[in-house]
């Protein structure tokens, strides 16, 4: 056996017709690409030189290399052999552009006197119109992979090498022909529809998944020849054709799903013809001559290298949502067909713990990452192109009293249905959001559903006023001069900001969902990610753009109150006291009452405790201050102190699940793998799915510290702000309330702490 692993991996060969065909090649192309970056540098870039040579060196690997001598010996390994002729070489030599480039390449008597007139014969250019046709292309690559992978055909192949080249040079050869449509090579033309691509790859991936699925769940040798041949490593045939069909399945349709998706995206995306140039430098201001606003030190994220390069590619953005696109669709399908028990499904664990708590240090960290990169934009943008999107969303509806009705809900939701239990209503839930997200913006105007619905999107604006950055002018000379208003109104190249935020105006991180639309649509590079000291925006009176005072928003401060005291009914309903009071209830009154014994609980303590304790803080402020201002005022601008303290208490609280439950991935994916027959994942052992930090409750003291001294520093702030009364009987009635928020997170921290997302469910 080690013979043969020898002689397989010295088996490198170099089949001389090939060869000299891909130096041949190789060097026609170059010289011909040399031409053409000369006199078209935007149409070949070296990036087309770099794809073609990458696909004639995939090529050559699939029928030159040891990948060869092992598919006699592996069937997994002939599958990727496959692949790379199928699917590999051909998309990256057609993105080299390589028509034109090796028709340069040719000696120019030889281009003019003897290709010439072939080429402009109308027979052979009819013939090239349909070979390349869309249905053409897409029939012969299937029927050749199907035929191919026949039982009768891939046998024979195996045994007879001049077959078997034969099967290589139709892989490659259909595969340059399915593949020409989705690339369209310049200066090809499109026959079908752009969108029409996205139906064709994922009709394709169809019979790829179908085939794979067959290989991948069969018990029997499909193969016969991988049954009479000596195994290598002791792999089983069985398990070798496992392996094969789960290497034809994940990378094989991702190879079909990418350029789906990146076709989606640019189709739904605002289409933004060119523009002169001139028109949007008329008052463009060189990053090293900017003035600075006077008396003010930031940093500038976009100042660091690259940084605003990578911020205005158009592909940035729809990268990092497709990203999560595919972890959210994953969940969904996991949630409803995996598993039901919570700890060994995505759904139960990538929402509740990953989720939640990467975004949380995000916020921390940076700021409101996850609405940047939110899943749901591409079916908000899907919807905008499917239905009217005409209608201006209603007035009365224009404040967060429905987002704060939608947040309260989800908390009961939550606990009541134990949603964190359930990863079938979890998947469910989330088709939901992508239904309500379709639904609204396909409707109405802007980003309704971010501003005015999204329960999620609330979530975020609240944490990110203690973020340690926000979207923000730099110079204010520069807007004042300003005449077009880009990054509001947006441009022919850039949308504005959907959300209303006027640069000039705007503060703070609220509604704003870094979207950077703003940034990219800016002529002057005045908008940058600029530091901004923590919670600074709650202690400012004035007005804001497109959210006004804070004091004037009683909706605003209804969401805060809910997403405050939220944070300490969350946290303490997971705590074994608060839970054996639940039981005790739930028993009295039998167990169908439950959801109605939790909700009770809640409604107390979201909605009616904030209530009794914000209206006797207002009442004493106003009376014992001796403040002009109204109840509703004083109560509406003071709340958010608390924000600090909230933050803090999700901040702990999250972060104690996703440290503690740290380890549930690695057992969750090797279950994940195991079903997908991929062999080599190793047998789950889920005792390790949860940690123990010996530091972890100090750090959740620490948090509770920096979020009072905060609230309480936010409270002596706005109380110095006030024109009339008393300085200290302002301050004292919310320095009490934030006392003893502060008293209970540290009671909820002490307490032993349900584990969820993992089999052992107390810590």
């Amino acid at each position: 056996m080690e013979d043969a692993i020898n002689a397989a991996f010295s088996s490198w060969s170099f089949p001389f017709e090939p060869s000299l065909a891909l130096v041949v090649v190789t060097l026609l192309y170059g010289r011909g690409w040399l031409k053409l970056h000369r006199q078209i540098p935007h149409r070949f870039p070296l990036f087309r030189l770099y794809a073609f040579l990458a696909g004639l060196a995939a090529a050559f690997l699939a029928i030159a290399s040891p990948l060869d001598a092992f598919s006699g010996l592996l069937l997994q390994v002939h599958m990727v052999q496959h692949l790379l002729l199928m699917m590999i070489a051909p998309s990256l030599i057609l993105l080299g552009y390589p028509f034109l480039p090796i028709l340069r390449g040719l000696p120019k008597s030889v281009a003019k006197d003897f290709f010439g007139p072939f080429l402009l014969w109308p027979p052979l250019r009819k013939f090239g119109a349909w070979l390349t046709h869309p249905a053409i292309t897409w029939s012969a690559f299937v029927t050749s992979t199907i035929l191919w992978h026949l039982p009768l055909f891939y046998d024979v192949a195996l045994n007879q090498p001049a077959i078997h080249q034969l099967e290589h040079l139709c892989f490659l050869g259909t595969g340059l022909m399915f593949w020409w449509p989705v690339v369209q090579p310049w200066p090809s033309r499109p026959v079908w529809p752009r969108w029409t691509m996205i139906p064709y790859l994922l009709f394709a991936d169809i019979q790829n998944t179908a085939l794979s699925a067959f290989l991948s769940f069969s018990d029997q040798i499909i193969y016969p020849v991988y049954g009479q041949i000596p195994r290598l490593a002791g792999i089983s045939a069985l398990s070798d054709q496992n392996a094969a069909g789960a290497i034809m399945w994940v990378p094989g349709s991702l190879v079909y799903l990418i350029p789906a998706a990146v076709i989606a995206f640019r189709y739904i995306s605002p289409r933004r013809p060119p523009v002169q140039v001139t028109q949007r430098t008329n008052l463009a201001i060189h990053p090293k001559t900017r003035t600075r606003v006077p008396g003010r030190h930031w940093f500038d994220l976009l100042d660091l290298p690259g940084a605003r390069a990578l911020v205005n590619a158009p592909v940035f953005r729809p990268f990092l949502q497709f990203t999560m696109l595919t972890v959210a669709l994953l969940t969904v399908w996991d949630g409803i067909f995996g598993p039901q028990v919570s700890s060994m499904n995505l759904a139960g664990v990538l929402p509740w713990t990953y989720w939640r708590g990467l975004t949380v240090l995000a916020l921390l960290v940076i700021g409101n990452v996850f609405c940047m990169v939110c899943p749901f934009t591409f079916v908000r943008d899907l919807g905008r192109k499917l239905l009217p999107c005409r209608f201006n969303w209603p007035r009365q509806l224009r404040s967060k009293w429905l987002a704060a009705v939608l947040v309260l809900t989800y908390l009961i939701s939550y606990e009541a249905f134990g949603l964190w239990n359930s990863p079938w209503l979890t998947a469910w839930v989330i088709l939901g959001y992508f239904l309500a997200a379709g639904l609204v913006d396909g409707f109405f105007r802007g980003a309704s559903f971010c501003k005015y619905v999204c329960p999620i999107g609330q979530f975020h604006f609240f944490q990110s006023l203690v973020s340690p950055f926000e979207i923000r002018r730099r110079d204010a000379d520069v807007c004042r001069t300003c005449k077009t208003f880009d990054c509001i109104r947006g441009n022919d190249q850039q949308r504005g900001c959907e959300l209303r935020l006027f640069q000039p105006r705007k503060s703070g991180n609220m509604d704003c969902t870094f979207c950077l639309d703003c940034i990219k649509a800016c002529p002057h590079e005045n908008v940058g990610i600029i530091t901004a000291v923590p919670g600074a925006d709650l202690w400012k009176l004035q007005s804001r753009s497109s959210v006004g005072r804070f004091s004037k928003r009683p909706d605003l401060a209804f969401l805060v109150l809910i997403l405050v005291f939220g944070a300490f009914a969350n946290a303490a309903g997971m705590t074994l006291p608060i839970a054996g009071y639940v039981e005790q209830f739930d028993q009295m009154l039998g167990p169908v009452n439950r959801p109605i014994v939790v909700t009770v609980f809640l409604l107390f303590s979201v909605l009616v405790l904030p209530f009794v304790l914000v209206s006797l803080c207002g009442f004493a402020a106003k009376s014992f201050g001796k403040l002009s201002s109204s109840l509703t005022s004083i109560s509406c601008e003071f709340v958010m102190c608390l924000v600090p303290l909230g933050a803090s208490m999700w901040l702990a609280h999250f972060l104690f699940h996703l440290l503690t439950g740290s380890n549930t991935p690695l057992p969750l994916f090797q279950t994940l793998l195991a079903r997908m027959h991929i062999p080599g994942v190793g047998t789950p052992d889920w005792t390790t799915s949860s940690m123990s930090f010996s530091g972890l409750l100090d750090m959740e003291i620490i948090f509770l510290d920096i979020g009072l001294l905060l609230s309480l520093y936010v409270a002596w702030r706005l109380s110095k702000k006030q024109k009339e009364g008393s300085f200290l009987f302002t301050f004292l009635p919310w320095c009490a309330l934030s006392i003893l928020l502060f008293s209970a997170g540290i009671w909820i921290v002490f307490q032993p702490m349900q584990m969820r997302g993992t089999l052992l469910m107390v810590h």
